[in-house]
């Protein structure tokens, strides 16, 4: 995948993550395409260390890892944003 596709598939995952967990976060839509795009890496990760595949492009499992990774991303970063509040 090229930068201009893992761009436009973190953009799709971070929203998805967002509306997957709704909330008050801040940051706004370049912390969502951030939080997206290390999501398909942390899902990949994961995925393919547990032998559930892996992040290779626009497909249905690869969009699913993504997001997985992109909420346990965000769980995080609402973990850590709280904890320095």
């Amino acid at each position: 995948m090229g930068i201009i596709s893992w761009i436009v598939m973190g953009l799709l995952v971070g929203a998805l993550a967002k509306f997957i967990m709704p909330g008050d976060d801040p940051g706004g839509i370049f912390i969502t395409i951030l939080i997206g795009i290390a999501g398909a890496f942390v899902g990949g990760f994961i995925g393919s260390f547990l032998g559930l595949g892996e992040v290779t492009g626009f497909n249905i499992g690869s969009f699913l890892l993504a997001t997985g990774g992109a909420v346990l991303l965000l769980i995080g970063y609402r973990a850590i944003k709280k904890k320095a509040a």
